[in-house]
């Protein structure tokens, strides 16, 4: 047996799914989504044995809201690990939302190996050129040594400027190869975003509209929420009295509770205020593009964002900040430290604005207590909100079943609240759930997770309740059943309909199954199910849940198919109104 000469030295052999997993760790990714399979499997593992928390899901693209989801919540971008072909490919529509709603995540999708290229390999597809559509930077290394440099910048262009998703390709063969890990080259974690204000004349201009104006609002999107802007926001709120407006998942930033907050009267503040100071949020349609008859067709907006090309989008502002909105809230306030100014809170303005207020919540109210079963769905989120502790996180979608939860369910921190958000996009609730509790269980391990689905929503991810299940989450689901997507039939309609024929052809498209036992699907993976019809019994069940800290539940809440909202003044359309 040869003996080691002198000075030679022992090689460290690393495999590619390991050097993949120490970049990633080393750029403070904490939290990895996936669905695994040939060849990604080596991956997962060393993921977990870097110190990275892998939560198994049962769909790519359930697997891609959670991550993205956990790139919002904490500022970090999540992973999600998909196979090659068709799981990459159900991880797009994860990577499309995540852009649309400018949340860092990184996709890591296995593919053929390289020497198979162009023959016809398993699952062989053109990732990285099907990715570059919606992603800020997708790529495949050169080599096992280009790894961490890859990586590095992924996570880098994910966070900064606007956030958003990127893509790392690695072929098969990469996984499992090795190569001396003297050969690889260590890549630092990446700097934090660069953090950039506006120009001090443009903070002038700004501050001189603002007093200048008989009707001003604020709107706080949830780009405000994302820059952690909550302290200097309350600040520039309590300093300067002005009425402000969340956009949905700008709720919490300050909470629905504060004596400046006007979300009860949204379609009066938006058409009438002749100055609107933008935070972080988009004129889209969301915000009905800033245009007449939704908003007054002179009002001056002061429009703040980090992305210069988001500056003027459908109306012109008045004044343009570029710059991250925390800084540039705080630039604001320092001007008016300097020289006061406070809007009086006994003008005209207030008095239009709390009269809706006053208007809008007798509407409602009259609604919750009626007394009639099936229950409405002002009754359903009147009695939740009564039991719901103030600092749980509320994931909600749905048509009717989220706008009108908007409204009731109150949010009194920030990021605590998410939604179907700017892509409008359905079947994101299980899986952004799953992402928050996972990152509430390891900070705030009593935190719980209320994840309130329509039931035509619930079904689009309806299976993650294993996942739930399966990691023990502190999530209870409140699935608002109306039979149906918008409304839906009772039972014995939806009997009379079988007579007439072949339900494919009489059945409106609209309908679902009435009276569906989902509760026992979570009872079916060991979470407790309720079946609930009044509000006795949904009270009884959410307390019961809400006791259980140990246990997953699932409350299916029968409501009258036909409930529909209040009347608005401006009616929404039939789409979701976020």
């Amino acid at each position: 047996m040869a003996k080691e000469t002198p000075g030679e030295m022992k090689m460290d052999i690393i495999t590619g799914a390991q050097i993949i997993s120490e970049a990633l760790r080393a750029q403070n990714v904490r939290y990895m989504f996936g669905v695994v399979g040939v060849p990604v499997i080596e991956v997962a593992m060393a993921a977990q044995a870097a110190g990275i928390k892998y939560v198994g899901m049962r769909n790519e693209q359930a697997a891609c809201y959670a991550a993205s989801a956990v790139g919002y919540l904490t500022g970090r971008p999540g992973v999600c690990l998909v196979v090659s072909g068709p799981g990459l490919i159900h991880a797009l529509g994860g990577m499309a939302n995540a852009n649309m709603n400018c949340w860092p995540v990184i996709v890591i999708g296995g593919s053929s190996d390289q020497n198979q290229e162009i023959m016809g390999a398993f699952q062989e597809f053109p990732q990285v050129e099907a990715c570059r559509l919606y992603s800020k930077f997708s790529a495949r290394p050169s080599s096992l040594e280009a790894i961490p440099s890859v990586i590095e910048k992924a996570v880098r262009s994910s966070i900064y400027g606007r956030p958003g998703a990127c893509y790392i390709d690695i072929p098969g063969d990469m996984v499992n190869g090795k190569v001396d890990r003297s050969k690889v080259r260590e890549v630092s974690c990446c700097l934090p975003p660069p953090v950039t204000m506006a120009e001090p004349q443009s903070v002038s201009q700004a501050v001189s509209v603002l007093k200048q104006s008989k009707r001003p609002l604020l709107i706080i999107g949830k780009g405000a929420a994302y820059s952690r802007a909550e302290t200097n926001i309350r600040d520039l709120v309590d300093l300067c009295g002005l009425p402000f407006l969340p956009t949905p998942m700008g709720k919490g930033v300050l909470p629905d509770t504060h004596p400046m907050c006007v979300a009860a009267a949204r379609s009066r503040a938006l058409q009438h205020a002749d100055v609107i100071l933008l935070l972080g949020a988009r004129l889209n349609w969301i915000l009905h593009f800033g245009l007449p008859p939704r908003f007054h067709p002179d009002v001056k907006i002061i429009q703040v964002d980090l992305c210069a090309e988001e500056l003027g989008n459908n109306v012109k502002p008045s004044v343009a900040l570029l710059g991250d909105v925390n800084a540039v809230v705080k630039q604001l306030l320092e001007s008016f430290r300097k020289d006061p100014w406070k809007y009086p809170f006994d003008t005209e303005w207030w008095e239009i604005l709390k009269d809706k207020i006053r208007s809008n919540e007798r509407a409602s109210q009259e609604l919750a207590l009626q007394a009639s079963v099936p229950m409405n769905y002002y009754t359903v989120f009147y009695r939740v909100r009564e039991l719901l502790p103030h600092n749980c996180i509320i994931v909600s979608e749905g048509a009717n079943t989220m706008d009108i939860g908007r409204t009731i369910l109150n949010n009194y921190l920030p990021r605590h609240r998410l939604d179907a958000g700017t892509f409008g996009t359905m079947g994101v609730g299980l899986g952004f759930a799953i992402a928050a509790a996972a990152v509430a269980k390891e900070q705030i391990p009593q935190q719980r997770v209320i994840c309130v689905e329509g039931d035509s929503a619930f079904g689009f991810s309806g299976m993650e309740v294993e996942t739930i299940c399966r990691y023990s989450l502190p999530i209870i689901i409140i699935v608002v059943n109306n039979n149906g997507i918008y409304s839906g039939l009772d039972e014995d309609t939806w009997k009379e309909l079988g007579k007439m024929g072949e339900l494919p052809n009489v059945a409106p498209p609209v309908s679902l199954l009435p009276n569906a036992h989902y509760e026992q699907v979570m009872s079916a993976f060991g979470g407790s199910g309720y079946f609930v019809r009044t509000p006795e019994e949904l009270q009884a069940a959410l307390q019961e849940s809400l006791t259980d800290c140990e246990k997953p539940a699932l409350i299916n809440v029968m409501i009258d198919p036909y409930s529909d909202r209040k009347h608005q003044d401006f009616p929404w359309l039939t789409r979701s109104n976020l």
